[in-house]
């Protein structure tokens, strides 16, 4: 053996020397990792064919290795590693010589480039990579971080390292919003830096504050890395889970673990939520916690240039939090005793099938230990029983077509149970009263009554509610009946808002925190996945940046808000009627919603192409969609060039060789721990796009292949992840922030300011790893 090693332990250094090599090489990451791959094979060829590389593999012919079989032990779980007394035989680590490995490689990389980026199941959320992308360079590009900085500022200004608070909160919005590490962090340091030391605070934390919150985006969701993460892991652990379901004796993991083993990219959003808030509250605690300790570092700032109405303490506990409150608990509390709720009275033609045992019992001896083993003797017990009383009925009940008299009365039994007051008129009038309160407090001391017309309106839509809409009133004649307290509603919202866009907070805040719900809400709500997200947050970018454009220029934005007002209608008109025209018997009530749900569409697009037009006319939209191009490139480029590295490793059964050795550990957290660390390590050269298509694919099969729950194991990984880009000397945070900072903050000072919040980093890795029910519960509580 060379130097005393295994033959694939030398491939494995070979590969890693030349991915750095290649790395420090100065050639675009994605062309230097392919390149890696390629030389580090040709070099790993060529010291096997010379007979250098002798890889120690056990020797199944032995007797030793029989006995063990003959003892119950699986061949898949002995290893060198677990059983280093068997004996030994010497072998090439190309079993079958370079070429036919040449050959093998050859015939996967067009196999897995046609699979994972050109038509594979995972193309369809790989393209919510690009529309991320578009939407957040979109935003990046619309200064919204400016606005976001100033107004922060003069919040959070006056408090002990208020101005470091400011930065953390910013970077939080940013990176519900945008997810550009890069942009965000030289924004920032454009920006906030060279204020923070214009008021004497310490260049360390400055420059380890705005670095540290710019990396948010890595783990808040919409984030980039989840939804690479996600479409690995959803792979992994599907695979993973048969293989462990056949190793226990069953024949598939729904038998095994009694769920599908699935995990979507939407489910981790949901599950990256509770941790990203966790990171970004740490950060802030730590900048107010110093400022409190060394005030001269990080003292308070008073910035003035605010504008809008003051207001008395009294006034805006009364109108902007306990007026607020008071009216989403009332109807909460209606909701609860079931005076709000659904009206919709639609009966399937089919009845619905009896339920299934909890757990699959008809299985084989050694599967039903296996799920003893893992459910408890109570939870296989209770599965028992219950196939026995569904055996006792006469077995499972198929779903059967409904007579019509069953379905008449089950549509009765919809009538009588139907709520007073619809759902979606209850929400349209909390979000209209919610307007009209907080334009009250916004400017106490103008006239009501625009107002005061506006909550008349709302109480008159919901009586009308109760006296003349039922359950069968028909969707138009519900629009009628709405028409004119809306009208009086809308009113008032109008004068509300015009009275909002007075205040700073209200007038910056409001336009993305709106496409930032749409986005997200509709991904966590379980409403779609997140491609059509994706793309309805890029079109909302686009539109929200021509908008502040046009008002640059002094020219109107009237078009761009009538835009967004037609989106809404065509969403409420959607969802409230029947617009299949292509069916028989189509009435005049459902024809007048299609044309006026056709004409606000055609009208939006309208509004999102004159958008385009004038962001183009600007000189915006050109460098938008060069820059999208280059990181949606770069990203699949990569991708590529990783499958490529991937496969050299499988070929010299570099990747066996790591995953028997992390078998080799009995205990799972232990396992997990080791992987966590490596990732860490490697976060200080590698950046996360090579860890995610070079690593996880490896270690996947173990880490995915147990008893950990999938979501929050991957977001332990993209917590990790996130942290490589705040490690020296290659953290790419630190090479955004030092290209811009001034030339008074040195190298040292950026190294030096993020070690706190490397180690914030780790004790928030730590949190999880002690509560992972703060992954877990928000997936929980929403439904899929």
């Amino acid at each position: 053996m060379l130097f005393g090693l295994d033959g694939v332990e030398i491939g494995l250094i070979i590969v890693f020397l030349c991915l750095f090599g290649g790395i420090l090489s100065g050639f675009p990451v994605a062309f230097a990792i392919g390149g890696a791959g390629i030389i580090s094979f040709g070099i790993i060829a060529a010291l096997d064919s010379a007979g250098l590389l002798i890889h120690q593999a056990i020797d199944t012919s032995s007797q030793a290795y029989n006995d063990l079989i003959g003892s119950g032990v699986k061949p898949d779980v002995i290893s060198i590693f677990r059983y280093p007394e068997l004996p030994r035989v010497a072998e090439h680590v190309f079993q079958g010589g370079w070429q036919t490995a040449m050959d093998r490689n050859v015939s996967f990389i067009v196999n897995r480039m046609n699979e994972r980026v050109l038509a594979g199941q995972s193309i369809e959320t790989l393209l919510a990579v690009l529309m991320f992308v578009l939407m957040g360079i979109t935003l990046e590009r619309s200064k919204i971080a400016n606005d976001l900085l100033t107004t922060m500022a003069r919040v959070f200004g006056p408090l002990p390292g208020g101005l470091a608070v400011s930065i953390v909160v910013v970077g939080a919005f940013l990176a519900a919003s945008t997810g550009i590490v890069g942009a965000t962090v030289v924004t920032m340091g454009l920006l906030a830096l060279p204020t923070m030391l214009r008021n004497n605070y310490s260049p360390e934390l400055a420059t380890g504050v705005i670095a540290a919150s710019g990396t948010l985006g890595q783990i808040i969701p919409p984030s980039i890395v989840i939804v690479l993460l996600g479409t690995l892991a959803g792979d992994l652990y599907s695979t993973a889970q048969e293989t462990r379901a056949i190793e226990a004796g069953c024949t598939d993991a729904l038998t095994y673990l009694g769920e599908p083993a699935v995990v979507s990219v939407g489910t981790l959003f949901q599950a990256a939520l509770l941790p990203g808030i966790l990171l970004a509250l740490l950060y802030a605690l730590y900048a107010f916690g110093y400022a409190l300790l060394n005030p001269d570092k990080a003292p308070a700032v008073e910035l003035g240039g605010g504008t809008g109405e003051p207001i008395t303490r009294a006034e805006g506990l009364t109108w902007l939090l306990g007026a607020p409150a008071a009216l989403i608990a009332g109807v909460l509390l209606l909701g609860s005793l079931g005076i709000v709720g659904s009206q919709d009275v639609t009966v399937s033609t089919f009845s619905d099938s009896s339920k299934s045992a909890s757990l699959r019992t008809n299985v084989g001896a050694e599967c039903k230990a296996s799920m003893i083993a893992l459910h408890g003797q109570e939870a296989w017990d209770a599965a028992v029983a219950e196939q026995e009383e569904i055996d006792a009925a006469g077995g499972v009940q198929e779903s059967h077509r409904l007579t019509a008299e069953e379905i008449a009365e089950a549509r009765a039994e919809k009538i009588a149970g139907a709520a007073p007051i619809g759902t979606g008129v209850a929400v349209i009038a909390v979000l209209l009263g919610l307007t009209l309160v907080v334009g009250r407090g916004i400017a106490p001391s103008r006239d009501p009554k625009p107002l005061l017309v506006g909550g008349l309106g709302l109480v008159l839509m919901l009586l009308a509610d109760i006296l003349f809409i039922g359950p069968l009133t028909s969707s138009g004649v519900t629009v009628l009946i709405l028409l004119l307290p809306l009208v009086l509603a809308l009113y008032g919202c109008k004068e509300a808002a015009i009275r909002c866009t007075g205040n700073d907070l209200i007038r910056v805040v409001f336009p993305p925190l709106v496409l930032i719900i749409a986005v997200l809400g509709s991904i966590l709500g379980g409403i779609t996945n997140p491609t059509p997200a994706a793309a309805l947050g890029a079109g909302g970018a686009i539109m929200l940046a021509a908008y502040r454009k046009l008002r640059d220029e002094g020219r109107s934005g009237k078009v761009i808000i009538w835009s967004t007002f037609a989106i809404i209608i065509c969403l409420l008109i959607g969802v409230n009627f029947d617009l299949r025209i292509n069916q028989d018997g189509v009435s005049v009530e459902t024809w007048i919603a299609f044309v006026f749900a056709y004409a606000t569409y055609i009208y939006a697009l309208g509004g999102l192409l004159f958008g385009c037009w004038v962001l183009f006319a600007g000189g915006v939209l050109s460098p938008i969609v060069r820059e999208t191009a280059k990181v949606t490139s770069m990203v699949f480029t990569i991708l590529i060039g990783s499958q490529l590295l991937n496969l050299v490793v499988i070929s010299f059964g570099g990747e066996h060789y790591i995953q028997q050795f992390l078998k080799s550990f009995d205990n799972e957290f232990k396992v997990f721990l080791i992987v966590m660390l490596v990732l860490f390590v490697l976060g200080f050269v590698l950046d996360f796009l090579e860890i995610i298509y070079i690593v996880i694919p490896i270690v996947g099969p173990v880490i995915y292949g147990g008893s950990f729950d999938p979501k929050w194991v991957t977001i332990m990984v993209a917590v990790n992840l996130q942290t490589s880009f705040l490690t020296p000397p290659f953290g790419f945070a630190l090479f955004y922030l030092r290209g811009v900072a001034p030339k008074e903050v040195t190298t040292g000072h950026i190294y030096r300011g993020i070690v706190p919040f490397v180690i914030i980093q780790v004790v928030g890795i730590a949190i999880l790893w002690s509560f992972p029910s703060i992954v877990t519960i928000v997936p929980a509580l929403i439904p899929n």
